[in-house]
């Protein structure tokens, strides 16, 4: 019989519906029943991809004895960490705080019934091993204390939630100063790993704020070295095993330094933060490999559309019960769809051997050279065998789907898809984008508030500070992709939103919850960014365009208040603040409107010629005569002689405009 997760829409959940563990789902039921029993509450959170949840599951929640213990000494409470992320970071503090530091899921927490931890850790297995108490162990020792120790244990609690109130504690604000992204240059060279690509040493994570800034810092500063960081993480990412080769995309990380075996489960949002940076990076370096990366890993994003329009979150690591199954490879299998002769060949380009790099003897696929050195006959070669094993890939049992839409995920892959539009106009991506943003307008809208999550044609759960960030960060980059206005107006609604319902008067940043929000033992902020960017940080970066194009100061200062806030934690998480220094450098020394006005017809090769640029530090607007005398961008800014002019603007000065393309070009050559 099943418990009462059944009735949830999360695959995570459900996939613990039918646990004889007597689960039920995060809310009101559980904590009443905690109180009226007495009963401590045991508080499970992991995701439907992440690989020790599963083991977890498989040893001990569908183990009847485990699931026995459970039912009779707590109320048992399964969370989803990307439904509830408000719940997943409060909780995570608390871990940390009880392991020194160590966090990950599936988190396991014991709190009293009114929410507040008092003892926890991560995974715990069934039997005694990687120095680890056993998980019925744990139960024992946490039961008992609640019981017999409750004094203590109330102490706990409260130094506990203390240390998770504080945890977001900012030292002193300081001002606003140019020089944040020579800071996270800096610090990525005091990191780079210049043997494999990447920064720091195992286990690798997709450094997208990083790379984002060093970018960035690359067109303000002309840095060659910071291209070369770039160019060469972004290249080894691409020829290890974390990238698909056959069907494209990224896995999450990479257990080993040299990017050769991943974590194979593959989420929206990685490949949504990857996918603009080898846009942007192949337009700076003139790589056009880097670029077909770009295509492959957006052709899988594809590939988790929904009917309705958003994106699928993600795809497990593991099928029929063995993690990476579904990827790897054995030279016999090549041989077998490729032929003996071209199967031996593409096993030793894309290193598959007798001995195996992974388990059972199984190879995970990765060139055996660098990404650009790929070319003449082994490039032939790939070119015919990619299609052919990836048709005999497709063949196998796939990795479960979790096909639930998340909104701040959305939001990303809305943008990357308006990257790509606006760097490879005419062939789709524009309408994969405008679809995305009107599905999330229309259907993950309930009244005038942003939900988190849709399923099943539901939405459900208030949209956090990330959703309405990322949305709006997706809305300016259509805007700017398509000229339409419908998106910039939606940001601009959505950014007031988040001014509205999120913004910490006192630390002068965004809440990650709203005002409406339930009220849960702690209010977090969302200072630093992890796998995702931070909210704040994308939030500075949307009230930085968006203040430019509509010549709003107060968000330019909502903007500076924010950067202020983050400023002292420069020195101390750089690698976690990219956005932030992208944001921060530009109202520090300065960005660029390029505005284009006249005929429709006449501006468009002008605004072409800007959308094909990498300009970071840039918003661009155009229309006729007096069409949006609200946009501060396009005021006073008139055609000539009724043909198309070109504004290029600074710090509210600007040059001549260009009526001809060719002066338009020398005008943004020299845009920094």
């Amino acid at each position: 019989m099943p418990n009462s997760l059944i009735h949830e829409t999360s695959p995570y959940l459900l996939q613990h519906a039918h646990n004889p563990v007597d689960w039920l789902p995060w809310g009101g039921e559980a904590f009443r029943r905690a109180r009226s029993e007495n009963r401590p509450i045991l508080l499970s959170v992991g995701y439907s991809a992440c690989h020790w949840c599963h083991v977890m599951e498989h040893e001990s929640f569908e183990d009847e004895n485990t699931a026995s213990v459970m039912n009779r000494h707590f109320v048992n409470v399964k969370v989803d960490r990307e439904e509830r992320p408000d719940v997943d970071e409060i909780y995570m503090h608390a871990v940390q705080a009880f392991t020194g530091g160590h966090g990950g899921w599936p988190m396991t927490l014991f709190l009293l019934p009114d929410g507040r931890p008092y003892f926890g850790g991560t995974y715990f297995p069934k039997d005694r091993r990687f120095g680890r108490p056993t998980f019925l162990d744990v139960l024992a020792h946490a039961s008992r204390v609640f019981h017999d120790k409750p004094a203590e244990v109330l102490e706990v609690a409260a130094e506990v939630l203390e240390v998770v109130r504080n945890s977001e504690e900012l030292p002193r604000r300081s001002e606003l100063r140019a020089g944040w992204l020579a800071e996270i240059a800096k610090h990525a060279e005091e990191t780079y790993d210049a043997r494999h690509g990447g920064f720091g040493g195992a286990p690798k994570f997709p450094p997208h704020g990083t790379l984002a800034a060093l970018l960035a810092y690359h067109q303000r500063s002309h840095s060659d070295r910071a291209l070369e960081m770039v160019s060469a993480t972004l290249n080894a990412m691409a020829r290890g095993g974390m990238y698909d080769h056959l069907g494209g995309g990224f896995a999450r990380y990479s257990v080993d330094e040299r990017w050769c075996i991943p974590h194979f489960e593959k989420m929206l949002y990685d490949n949504a933060l990857l996918a603009p940076i080898y846009l942007d990076a192949a337009r700076v370096s003139g790589q056009p490999r880097l670029e077909r990366i770009a295509r492959e890993t957006l052709s899988w994003m594809s590939s988790m559309r929904a009917p309705e329009g958003g994106f699928y979150a993600a795809t497990d690591a593991d099928s029929e019960g063995e993690e990476g199954r579904f990827f790897v490879f054995r030279p016999r299998e090549l041989i077998e769809v490729l032929g003996e002769s071209e199967g031996r060949r593409a096993s030793e380009v894309l290193s598959v051997s007798e001995d195996g790099s992974f388990e059972h003897g199984s190879s995970v696929l990765r060139l055996r050279g660098r990404l650009d050195q790929v070319e003449g006959s082994d490039l032939e070669l790939l070119d015919r065998a990619r299609p052919r094993l990836f048709e005999a890939r497709e063949r196998r049992v796939h990795p479960s789907l979790d096909d639930k839409i998340i909104t701040s995920w959305n939001g990303l892959a809305m943008a990357a898809f308006a990257r790509a539009h606006r760097v490879m106009p005419g062939e789709g991506y524009g309408q994969i984008a405008e679809t995305s943003a009107r599905f999330i307008l229309e259907r993950l809208v309930v009244g005038d508030r942003l939900m988190r999550t849709f399923k099943n044609g539901q939405a459900r759960h208030l949209g956090c500070a990330d959703d309405h960030a990322f949305v709006a960060h997706g809305l300016v980059e259509l805007f700017e992709a398509t000229q339409n206005t419908e998106w910039l107006d939606r940001a601009v609604t959505l950014a007031d939103q988040m001014i509205e319902r999120f913004w910490d008067e006192g630390e002068k940043a965004l809440y990650f919850t709203g005002h409406d929000a339930e009220k849960l033992i702690a209010r977090t902020r969302s200072f630093v960014g992890g796998a995702l960017p931070s909210p704040n940080g994308i939030a500075a970066l949307v009230f930085v365009r968006l203040g430019f194009i509509l010549g709003r100061s107060e968000l330019l200062e909502k903007a500076q208040a924010i950067l202020s806030a983050f400023s002292p934690l420069l020195s101390k998480a750089p690698r976690a603040l990219g956005m932030e220094a992208i944001a921060g450098e530009w109202l520090a020394s300065g960005g660029h409107e390029l505005a284009v006005v006249g005929p429709v017809a006449a501006r468009e090769p002008f605004v072409r010629a800007a959308l094909s640029r990498y300009l970071p530090f840039s918003v661009i607007a155009s229309g006729e005569d007096g069409e949006r005398p609200d946009l501060e961008i396009l005021r006073d800014r008139p055609s000539v002689g009724g043909r198309a002019a070109a504004y290029l603007c600074s710090r509210a000065t600007c040059q001549l405009p260009a009526t001809e393309l060719v002066a338009w070009n020398e005008l943004l050559a020299t845009v920094d």
